[in-house]
């Protein structure tokens, strides 16, 4: 799975891995299906709903690596 990063745009994420939208809900973006997302940097949707882009990042990215982890278990 890719690492993502506070440049990339929510809709490319979700285009690369769908997987991803639980976690992002999780962390409080509701909007992932909103156009908005389809222009919005994980950064910019951060500040939009009050999140800390960094802590964002990083729980996502500890998702990404859980993952990666169980593909390479199997």
């Amino acid at each position: 799975m890719i690492k993502i990063t506070k440049e990339m745009i929510i809709g490319d994420i979700l285009n690369e891995a769908p997987d991803m939208a639980p976690v992002l809900m999780a962390a409080g973006m509701h909007c992932i299906g909103c156009p908005s997302a389809q222009m919005e940097t994980v950064e910019e949707a951060a500040y939009v709903h009050g999140i800390e882009p960094e802590l964002l990042i990083t729980r996502v990215n500890a998702f990404v690596d859980a993952q990666d982890k169980e593909a390479k278990a199997e």
